[in-house]
């Protein structure tokens, strides 16, 4: 008797048992832990949804889904916004973990068909999308046919931040050796190349014909500069700075022609890159520093990544063409 009693007992564990199993199958969609990390990174729904390329309900609608699969509210309001519960950061870590299995999973067995095919997104700042990555994305159209390559412009932060979620392959960044970027863990880097900054001068200034400049020669000058929210103006600043040249920058423009104007007509000088630079305007002296700024152009990508034959042969495309790159010239 004693056993028979057990047996719908034995049965009822087994069935919750494998219940359970089932439940833990369903919460492990890809897209849904996707949805929760991308929140959980940019703090927000409509951040998850720009990172992701979706509408914010297709979020909400994601995030609802798993909280009833898991049977615990993963968000609360905090304000305006909303934040993670203990559970949905515990999860979210999980999918992390998760999704970097997955895409290794991904890269390896991309490795041993050893095939250079299926899509790869890499992003770059503006100089080096100009100067560097036409000819990069022309050597991947001609060596890897089967292989479709994009480019997105994007500042350094915002391409490590893609990087990290898996929007982009690799981010082509910048930084300077007193201005180190932190490279975050799980990101591997590869240099390739130094890039020389000069000033540039409306032609009639005193030192336009001079065969090189210092900054301190220079205290008095007002200045072109980058918007607040771009990295270089953070250096520009900081250098300046350094050079005891306080509150000099009178313009700030994204775009280097703008910049270059500002300078043609004589209000102002700027410190110009020579990667991706231009023909010089009318009205423009380039001049170089002495000491010269130099910046460092580098690579990075996913670990997960590494063994991803597109990714390998966008790198050796990167690598051939900073090589080429002929950064000798002042004009």
């Amino acid at each position: 008797m004693r056993h028979r009693h057990c047996r719908p007992t034995i049965a009822k564990t087994i069935e919750t048992f494998l219940g359970r199993l089932r439940s833990i199958a369903d919460v492990l969609n890809l897209e849904r832990l996707r949805t929760l990390l991308a929140v959980s990174t940019t703090g927000s729904v409509r951040g998850a949804a720009e990172a992701l390329h979706v509408t914010t309900s297709a979020v909400s609608q994601q995030l609802s889904t798993l909280e009833r699969e898991v049977g615990q509210r993963l968000l609360e309001k905090e304000g305006r916004g909303i934040r993670l519960t203990d559970a949905g950061n515990l999860l979210a870590e999980h999918a992390g973990r998760l999704l970097q299995q997955v895409e290794l999973v991904e890269t390896d067995l991309a490795g041993h068909r050893g095939t250079v095919a299926g899509s790869l997104t890499v992003a770059a700042f503006a100089t080096a999308a100009r100067g560097l990555l036409p000819t990069v994305l022309h050597t991947l159209r001609q060596r890897h046919p089967a292989l479709s390559a994009r480019l997105a412009e994007l500042e350094p932060t915002e391409s490590i931040a893609q990087l990290r979620h898996a929007d982009i392959d690799i981010a082509v960044v910048q930084d300077w050796p007193e201005e180190p970027l932190t490279v975050p863990e799980g990101i591997s880097s590869a240099p390739l190349l130094e890039d020389v900054l000069d000033v540039a001068l409306p032609a009639r200034h005193p030192f336009a014909g001079r065969a090189t400049v210092t900054l301190d020669e220079l205290h008095a000058e007002d200045w072109v500069g980058w918007p607040s929210d771009e990295i270089c103006h953070g250096w520009l600043e900081n250098t300046l700075r350094r050079n005891g040249i306080e509150r000099r920058v009178r313009h700030t423009a994204s775009e280097h022609s703008t910049q270059l104007a500002l300078v043609a007509a004589g209000l102002g000088a700027a410190i110009i890159p020579r990667l991706g630079r231009g023909p010089t305007p009318v009205g423009v002296r380039f001049v170089p520093l002495q000491p010269a700024p130099r910046r460092r152009v580098f690579a990075l990508w996913r670990n997960s990544t590494t063994n991803r034959p597109a990714c390998r042969a966008a790198l050796r495309a990167l690598q051939d063409a900073a090589r080429e790159c002929d950064l000798t010239s002042v004009s």
